[in-house]
């Protein structure tokens, strides 16, 4: 393996990428990764403004729709499913259990990752994102039409275990694809500034979902609430999907990918999944692995450190208050992040902010038992506007960067789609188990994140550095642009 701090042979022109585990010189692996040596100055520039701001609204307005989804599933897990969906068994365990179907959804993204990342490298990133958006959302919509405990036992948590199931197969693609898709319209030296817009998705879908079931929870009774009030926020749903499709219907395919399926009439491409597994491991596995620390501190900070107040009897509305304020903080650091890693590389931003990310953990806790506003406030500002914020906006640029253009769209939904099934889909309810097998202790809970983010830390140690501008210049990976694209493997190694 090659040392992680030095450009790949790609980046400086050769192209035998001989940094690549998996063997040397076939044609088809050269062909893959023919990068930059080709490409002129127009290559740099990328869309116009217009249709470049065109792709970033359709791509963040996709990312909303999908962690909409995430933060009311997750705040209604938290509020009300237990009492609608397990009734009959004791508070905690009802508590546990619905964070167990907010689980099952993360299981299924992978194979929507597989599925929805060959349709966006075969068949074109714009069609995958429409109907990833449309399963999204529909998913989404349903479970708020699901039928209660009371009204059909036990299959209502089995339909809602379904519901959950189809919604991750749609999720799988959306993310990876959004990110994608504004990495490549953007100008080269500005890709990290432009592809970190698409991350405000996030903490804006973190907002919406908030303050509904804030009014929700504070104007009607209990009564009122548990039986239609938790059903509003997933039936706004639609209104996100309609915009987002409207859209998207009106950008162009992305050029990289056109330039790509002109490369492919000349020659044979492999499947991206083959392309992959043979010759891009080393990034598949890495990306996977550095995924962790953002994929699971997002949840403790904004999800499990509520539970956990509510645990210790407090008022949960300190600590929701508290992260509302943070995530406010995040939408201004996300960008601002976005282009510092344009400036000094993604590793470098990616890599502090994991290492601050594992000292926040035992100071988080101890502010939420502190109920200290003050004191919790701050602990959150710093771990969701730096922390969180420094590992999530150099992803947008990073992981498109470690994939060539014909295998992009698979390569950056697996590691997307498998970080956060292994490091976020299970988090709350492994968290909050391990808080009952501490008996409210928080030791436990501390190894566990700490873990998830220290592996992030070796991966990110292990991985390259992609910016192109601390590459003089060049791409890590193939990265042809309409026009600038190279159109053969170079001469003498065979097609």
């Amino acid at each position: 393996m090659s040392d992680p701090g030095t450009p790949s042979p790609a980046a400086s022109g050769d192209n035998t990428a001989a940094h690549r585990p998996g063997g040397h010189g076939t044609a088809e692996r050269t062909a893959d990764e023919y990068a930059t040596r080709t490409a002129g100055a127009a290559a740099d520039a990328g869309l116009a403004p217009r249709a470049l701001r065109r792709v970033v609204a359709a791509s963040v307005v996709g990312t909303i729709a999908e962690y909409y989804d995430f933060f009311i599933y997750g705040t209604a897990s938290a509020l009300a499913f237990g009492k609608i969906f397990f009734p009959d068994v004791d508070p905690a365990l009802g508590t546990l259990a619905s964070f167990s179907t907010y689980a099952v959804g993360f299981f299924s993204r992978p194979l929507g990752g597989l599925v929805w990342g060959v349709v966006g490298d075969r068949v074109g990133r714009k069609r995958a994102l429409v109907l990833t958006l449309l399963l999204t959302g529909l998913g989404t919509f349903a479970v708020g039409c699901l039928p209660t405990y009371h009204q059909i036992g036990i299959w209502a948590a089995v339909i809602l275990v379904f519901v959950r199931l189809i919604q991750g197969f749609g999720v799988g693609g959306e993310q990876g694809g959004a990110v994608l898709l504004t990495a490549e319209a953007a100008p080269r030296a500005r890709r990290g500034a432009w592809a970190s817009l698409v991350q405000l998705g996030s903490p804006a879908a973190y907002l919406i979902p908030t303050a509904l079931f804030a009014v929700l929870d504070g104007n009607l009774s209990d009564s009122a609430f548990l039986s239609w009030g938790w059903r509003v926020p997933f039936w706004l749903s639609a209104v996100v999907v309609v915009v987002g499709l409207l859209v998207r219907s009106r950008i162009q395919e992305s050029d990289t990918f056109r330039a790509v399926k002109k490369e492919d009439r000349q020659r044979r491409p492999p499947s991206p999944l083959r392309a992959l597994f043979a010759h891009h491991r080393r990034e598949l596995v890495g990306g996977l692995f550095a995924k962790f620390a953002e994929a699971a501190v997002f949840p403790f900070y904004t999800v499990f450190l509520v539970s956990y107040a509510d645990s210790l009897h407090h008022d949960t509305g300190t600590v929701l208050t508290a992260v509302i304020i943070a995530v406010c903080c995040e939408l201004v650091a996300l960008p601002l992040l976005g282009a510092l890693t344009d400036r000094v590389g993604r590793r470098p931003v990616f890599l502090a902010a994991a290492v601050l990310n594992l000292v926040l953990v035992v100071p988080a806790f101890e502010a939420v038992r502190s109920s200290n506003t003050i004191v919790i406030v701050a602990a959150l500002i710093a771990g969701l506007a730096l922390g969180h914020a420094g590992t999530y906006a150099p992803q947008a640029a990073y992981f498109p960067e470690l994939f060539p253009s014909s295998a992009r769209y698979s390569g950056v939904s697996l590691v997307w789609q498998f970080g956060s099934m292994i490091a976020s889909g299970p988090f709350t309810v492994v968290a909050a188990a391990l808080l009952i097998a501490g008996h409210g202790s928080y030791g436990w809970d501390v190894l566990y994140v700490c873990g998830l983010i220290a592996v992030s830390i070796v991966a990110l140690c292990l991985l390259p550095e992609t910016a192109p501008r601390t590459l003089g210049g060049r791409e890590y990976a193939h990265w042809p642009r309409t026009g600038t694209a190279a159109t053969a493997p170079p001469p003498g190694d065979g097609a």
